[in-house]
């Protein structure tokens, strides 16, 4: 074993990044409006805001800084970000626009607990103690409660001297409408901008610069504002910085802050000239005497309503012709404005409810590292690979690249190993199965595993019409299952149900040309390329999908399609038992591997129980026999992960080097590699590592499953990779919300919300355990303690937030009813 048991289910606080740890980056906005980041120095990076990806993108002149004032004393004010880390040399030097010769804290300490965040400043030279939280409102079942465009940031400023001390704390942004661009000496390029305007507003409740522009119509793509705001009552403001020449800018403003802490407004009335924008700044003043504490709260909100109805980012594609949609917060909100006041007005519910969730999810006693593995990549689904339509349709790409999308579609066969957006928001997964079986299914039954037939479009592969995905398609009715028993929606489930008999029909067909109820055809799959002949990825998920179907069929009444399904099901496995199973894991069966590139023949599969796993975390029992799984999956982990990767020779892609531990997609342990081996075989995902974890813990494999978390997370340390950014064919990539699997597995929590029951069952920590679930109805915690005299479990079941009246429980041989 690599780690020791005691270390594996210990559970300890979150890890902290300091400064130095550059890559760390926390994204900030709600499910579908995009994301600015916070990074570990404190300085706001990577503007996703304008409905594309951003990454390694700045704002120009876009900071908080702090004035700080002693009688007696020189005045000191400093950039709220810690120093910049090297390397310096880029070939012109930093420019001003920068503010990176500007004095900054000494040091700071980023601790992320998704969706709230921490950045703790030390600096010898202030007598305060500084740190800033941030968040968005994230609620699980409450969508549009999680879909605000906007972040709020509370810094706290603690008196640590013996004398009151005079602080200013400033908010400065540029007004970004009309985009913001760069020449090749780094000055601002500002090509789309022009008739920027930046009002000063005040309300009772707050008060702000309001970010627009006089250029662009409501349905201009270009069209935007953003809000800076403060519930402070004592502000200082400058409209706009000195519009003048060279750096005067930047000297202007900092002269002028520095002086006293407040800021002289200009005065100008005009908007921004042509090709031009302005910077402005908002401060809060306030006293603090000595062992006070005291908070300065700014609110930025944005609205970029408009957007192209369909995959492609605006900023790439011809825009002639293209339909213009809206995204879905602008049924809510009307400006960057009205989205301040919102969060101002509803401010204490939705402060409440986010740490509620907060608090079930890290009081936990699940190792650490499990919850930073659950947690961080819920980041995906508020993150640039999901969008959310005007008229409620949720879609994503896999990933996406620095600066747009990357693989259209909301793809089958990388969404199936997806379960944090289920357990979270189950009406945004539901609408997902609408789109593919209600949009996406032709005549024939054939599902397009990209769904493009939405938008009047077609997916191309490889210069004709794409074939349908094997997994994908067998992956999507189990998860239509799936999201039935945690909702009990029945009106959903018969809505879907005949184009999911259809999908399982043309499976038939499709993929078994030899009439024995095992897939042989061409299969198409995850890694890009066809699979040939009976093998385990696509058989194993073909036997998930039959036994969903035989369990609605069931449920509705439909006896003959019941017993059609269990028969197939039932020989299906029988068969494809006997064809693959080599003694100890389950290969593909091929007389001659090497007749078509990219198979994996006789090698051990990382993906080879994945329809098994879906499986259990579905309710839908062993799809193989019992032994026969547990031994797969170990050799999977005997086999696959690797201590080190000093000596593995990989000519793919690469995600782990070096010294780092991880699971290879395939390895060949009895030889018979062949000679191209499947594309992807000697890469490590981060999604695929989740998955086969999970399953190892439902098989009582409970250290090398964790063994196998803690390797990923402890590789996303923040120098070497970003932990809430986990990347495969792209940033914030689908496939790694895998990780939610790992709290269901190790809660051994089950549901079947249709006949009103959940049970729990931990596999770790059983004498004192706490954990986070959800239904489609609530959520909350489950708690367990073992009576040392009697022996007995003491099951507690705490709802937090919805209804789940009616509801039985079934943990520790007792029955509990909400």
């Amino acid at each position: 074993m690599v780690n020791t048991q005691v270390k594996l289910h210990s559970s300890n606080t979150q890890r902290k990044y300091s400064g130095k740890d550059q890559v760390a980056a926390f994204p900030l906005g709600g499910i579908g409006t995009g994301n600015v980041s916070i990074g570990s120095r404190g300085e706001l990076r990577d503007w996703e805001i304008f409905n594309r990806p951003g990454k390694r993108t700045i704002m120009p002149n876009t900071f908080f800084s702090i004035w700080v004032k002693q009688d007696g004393e020189e005045p000191i004010a400093k950039v709220l970000e810690s120093r910049i880390n090297p390397p310096h040399d880029l070939s012109h030097g930093y420019h001003p626009i920068t503010g990176a010769g500007l004095p900054r804290m000494e040091k700071s300490t980023l601790l992320g607990e998704y969706p709230i965040a921490r950045i703790d400043f030390t600096d010898s030279t202030l007598p305060l103690n500084v740190n800033m939280r941030t968040f968005t409102p994230f609620i699980p079942l409450n969508e549009k409660d999680s879909g605000i465009p906007g972040a709020v940031f509370n810094y706290s400023v603690r008196n640590s001297s013996d004398k009151p001390v005079n602080v200013t704390i400033a908010a400065s942004m540029i007004n970004p409408v009309g985009g913001v661009d760069y020449d090749q000496f780094g000055n601002l390029s500002l090509k789309n901008a022009g008739q920027n305007v930046n009002d000063i507003r005040k309300n009772k409740e707050f008060s702000g610069i309001y970010f627009h522009s006089k250029k662009f119509s409501e349905n201009d793509l270009k069209y935007g504002n953003m809000s800076l705001v403060t519930t402070n009552k004592n502000i200082t403001y400058k409209r706009s910085w000195l519009r003048g020449a060279w750096f005067d800018f930047l000297q202007e403003f900092w002269d002028d802050f520095v002086e006293d802490g407040q800021l002289n407004d200009l005065g100008y009335d005009t908007p921004s000239g042509d090709g031009q924008s302005d910077t402005a700044s908002l401060g809060a003043s306030e006293v603090i005497l000595p062992g006070e504490e005291k908070e300065f709260q700014f609110i930025l909100t944005w609205y970029f309503p408009n957007r192209l109805n369909g995959w492609g980012d605006q900023h790439r594609v011809k825009e002639e012709g293209r339909e213009v949609t809206q995204n879905y917060y602008t049924n809510y909100f009307d400006s960057s404005w009205s989205v301040a006041e919102y969060l101002i007005d509803n401010k204490e519910r939705l402060v409440r409810e986010t740490l509620l969730f907060h608090d079930a999810l890290f009081n936990s006693t699940l190792p650490d590292y499990v919850i930073d593995a659950v947690a961080s990549n819920i980041t995906n689904l508020r993150s640039t690979t999901c969008f959310w339509l005007k008229d409620g349709r949720f879609l994503g790409y896999e990933g996406c690249f620095d600066d747009w999308g990357c693989c259209d579609g909301t793809c089958t066969h990388v969404w199936n190993y997806a379960q944090t957006v289920a357990f979270l928001f189950p009406k945004l997964e539901q609408n997902m199965r609408q789109t593919e079986f209600l949009e996406e299914v032709n005549e024939d039954g054939k599902m397009n595993f990209r769904a493009v037939k939405m938008f009047d479009s077609e997916w191309i592969w490889h210069g004709g019409t794409a074939p349908a995905a094997a997994d994908g398609q067998m992956g999507t009715i189990m998860r239509a299952y799936r999201e039935w028993k945690f909702s009990g929606d029945d009106a959903f489930l018969k809505e879907l149900w005949p184009s999911l008999k259809k999908t399982l029909n043309y499976a038939l067909i499709q993929w078994d040309h030899d009439n024995d109820l095992v897939f042989d055809g061409e299969q198409h799959n995850t890694y890009d390329i066809e699979f040939y002949g009976p093998n385990p990825l696509t058989g194993i998920y073909f036997l998930g999908a039959l036994r969903a179907g035989q369990e609605i069929a069931s449920y509705l009444g439909e006896k003959d399609t019941e017993e059609k399904y269990q028969t197939v099901f039932e020989k299906s496995s029988k068969r494809l038992d006997e064809l693959l199973w080599n003694g100890e894991f389950y290969i593909q069966r091929l007389e001659d591997v090497n007749q078509y590139k990219y198979q994996h023949g006789e090698g051990c599969l990382s993906d080879q129980m994945l329809g098994q796993q879906l499986a259990h975390l579905f309710g839908l029992g062993y799809l193989l026999p019992k032994e026969k799984v547990k031994s797969a999956v170990h050799s999977i982990y005997k086999y696959n992960f690797k201590e080190n990767f000093e000596d593995h020779s990989n000519c793919q892609r690469t995600y782990v080097l070096n010294d780092e531990q991880g699971l290879l997609l395939c390895s060949w342990p009895n030889g018979g590699r062949p000679k191209l081996p499947f594309v992807y075989s000697d890469e490590v995902w981060t999604g695929i590592e989740y998955q086969v974890a999970v399953h190892l813990i439902y098989e009582g494999l409970i250290e090398e499953g964790l063994t196998i978390v803690k390797a990923v997370r402890d590789r996303h340390d923040g120098y070497r990779r970003n932990p809430w950014n986990e990347v495969e064919c792209g940033n914030h990539y689908a496939r790694s919300m895998a990780s939610w699997g790992l709290l269901i597995a190790l809660s051994g929590f089950e549901f079947d919300i249709p006949r009103g029951e959940i049970s729990f069952n931990p596999r770790i920590n059983e004498e004192n355990f706490v954990s986070f679930w959800s239904t489609g109805r609530a959520w909350g915690t489950y708690e367990q303690k073992i009576n040392k005299e009697t022996g007995e479990v003491e099951p507690k079941v705490i709802v937090l937030y919805g209804d789940a009246s009616g509801i039985k429980v079934n943990a520790g041989g007792k029955v509990i009813e909400l």
